[in-house]
């Protein structure tokens, strides 16, 4: 199953493939190709090359630790979540390691990484679906999370399943077709609000 988005304009393939199922398949993620798509965030731009995610990773060869990292997800994403065969708690360090200063740009850098890892996973055809819906204290504490870092978000990493084998309150979110504001609602020239004229 594949969900190409219908852009207004023309945009890279990886792009336009890229979409967070529901439904993942139990098919196991090559070690190399997880590796490859954390390599991908490795090498995401930051603010003064700071750097500051940091991944916890689980996968369902360790049934304890996948168990863990499921565990930090609220129940809602638990109940979709736990068929992947690949589970990231996201995290990003909130001040500089060079001055102990806060580091203002530190969530933005952690979705540019997320964004290099997601399109590398399309590339390798895998999918990824990022969730915001954890449960942080829960995750600081299994895993002794430094008190400056903060777990942000996680992700679900794998093969899509065949339509109709998410959990039902989620089948019909997976089969809808991808819609997103157009430009006109959020690039803006004079003033707020005020569309930028695009070629």
């Amino acid at each position: 199953m594949s969900k190409i988005a219908h852009t207004d304009r023309p945009i890279h393939e990886l792009i336009a493939g890229r979409w967070s199922p529901y439904a993942f398949s139990n098919r196991a993620v090559d070690p190399a190709d997880l590796a490859g798509c954390l390599e991908a965030a490795r090498w995401a731009p930051s603010s003064y090359n700071e750097q500051p995610w940091s991944y916890i990773v689980a996968t369902r060869d360790d049934a304890e630790q996948f168990q863990r990292v499921l565990s930090c997800l609220v129940e809602a994403n638990q109940a979709w979540a736990k068929e992947a065969p690949v589970l990231l708690l996201c995290c990003t360090r909130l001040n500089f390691t060079r001055n102990g200063e806060p580091n203002a740009a530190a969530v933005h850098d952690l979705g540019l990484a997320a964004a290099s890892l997601s399109f590398e996973a399309t590339a390798r055809g895998l999918y990824v679906h990022q969730m915001i819906g954890i449960v942080p204290d829960r995750a600081t504490e299994l895993f002794d999370i430094p008190s400056d870092v903060r777990p942000l978000t996680a992700m679900a990493i794998g093969y899509v399943a065949e339509p109709g084998t998410a959990p039902e309150q989620y089948q019909q979110r997976d089969t809808a077709q991808r819609s997103r504001k157009p430009l006109k609602e959020f690039v803006f020239s004079a003033k707020w609000g005020e569309a930028a004229t695009l070629s």
